[in-house]
């Protein structure tokens, strides 16, 4: 996959997690997530079982099934080290890493784990070899929810094994999703995990977001911010030297592109968690153009054609619910805009808006993929723009 495809799909896959716990938390609900690693995952994938999977699960026959069988047979590897080299040995496992068709093959690989994990009632959500695990309960039935997860790590464990994989206990997290409220309610913080016991955390990076327990998303802002003013402390002295459309471009690489990833998530969190991105992207625009801290940065931006940080997070929600609706999204981000229907030119009807009881709710892709689209102008929530007319217009 390439790095754009990549991208997409940890956001999207990160967008659900987070949505479903925040749904969750409007119930007044806990999630409790379990971020699984495995060891050395890609270099254990076995070829012939992976052949056999493609075969019967995936539905690869004839020529095709002989083409994957080209590809992954007739391997070998050797180490070089001083000038020295090893004898080649043919190599029987692993998909190659780096290559457009290896995550993609490892996903079909490990394509029916799922059936595992939802015979515990609990949901998964993937991406390569990273997995989160979750069942959401009220606060009063925490223990079961530690009990359905244990006992649905040890099934996927023992799966894994069968699959050649390895599941590795000492680099699994845990950690209680929910409003302050209840997760200070839940007293279970030892969660047992195979033969040994984690302790929760209240702050986890997956797929690259920082995750905290009480869906702030503080965490995520605060190691944002610090990334990115690294970066523009680390550019100052090298973009005089750039025009303006070279340092545009080296501060989007470098910065505006922390303050972008995964914004979605950050849908509705605090005035003051804004602020700090935006003071970040206003450092960026004066070091792009050259203005002054007492000039006022709203014409920099507009000359810049920079949109202001939350306007950023709308304009990527917005353009996730187009496409749920016309089918151009995972289904799993689909779902969550089945309540999205039209009625004449007026588009979405309020009525269809899910009713939340909190802000963490109201923040959820549920409730505010429909209330951001009934919010769009008539024209743009016209289904027969194109992906390329709706952000253009948007």
């Amino acid at each position: 996959m390439s790095d754009v495809e990549n991208g997409a799909k940890f956001h999207t896959t990160m967008l659900r997690v987070v949505s479903d716990a925040l749904t969750a938390a409007d119930r007044r609900h806990v999630t409790l997530l379990g971020l699984l690693d495995m060891s050395a995952a890609f270099d254990r994938v076995d070829h012939q079982l992976l052949l056999q999977r493609l075969e019967k699960h995936s539905g690869l026959h004839g020529s095709v099934l002989r083409w994957m069988t080209s590809y992954l047979a007739g391997r070998t590897q050797k180490v070089l080290y001083s000038g020295l080299s090893s004898e080649a040995q043919r190599v029987s496992y692993g998909v190659p890493q780096g290559s457009v068709l290896g995550p993609l093959l490892f996903n079909l690989y490990l394509v029916t784990l799922s059936s595992v994990v939802s015979a515990h009632g609990l949901n998964l959500h993937q991406y390569a070899d990273d997995c989160q695990l979750y069942p959401s309960v009220p606060v009063d039935d925490a223990p079961s929810a530690v009990t359905r997860l244990n006992q649905c790590i040890a099934d996927v464990a023992g799966w894994l094994s069968a699959s050649r994989l390895r599941l590795n206990p000492d680099k699994t997290v845990i950690m209680w999703l929910g409003s302050k409220h209840q997760v200070e309610k839940v007293i279970i913080h030892d969660i047992p995990v195979l033969q040994s016991s984690t302790m929760t955390v209240n702050t986890a990076r997956d797929l690259g977001m920082m995750l905290d327990s009480q869906r702030t998303m503080s965490a995520q802002v605060g190691a944002a911010c610090r990334s990115a003013y690294n970066y523009l402390r680390r550019l100052r002295p090298v973009v005089r030297a750039l025009s303006v459309e070279a340092r545009k471009t080296v501060v989007h690489a470098f910065v505006s592109l922390r303050l972008d990833y995964c914004n979605s998530l950050l849908f509705g969190i605090t005035d003051s968690l804004v602020q700090r991105l935006q003071a970040v992207q206003n450092a960026a625009a004066r070091l792009v153009s050259g203005a002054r801290r007492s000039e006022h940065i709203m014409p920099v931006l507009r000359q810049l054609h920079w949109l202001p940080v939350w306007q950023r997070i709308e304009f990527k929600m917005a353009v996730l619910v187009y496409k749920a609706l016309n089918g151009l999204s995972p289904q799993y981000l689909a779902d969550d805009c089945q309540l999205i229907t039209t009625t004449g030119r007026r588009g979405l009807r309020s009525s269809n808006v899910p009713r939340t009881r909190t802000t963490l709710g109201d923040r959820s892709l549920t409730a505010a993929g429909p209330h951001l689209w009934n919010n769009l102008p008539l024209h743009l929530r016209d289904f027969e723009l194109s992906l390329s007319e709706f952000p253009r217009l948007l």
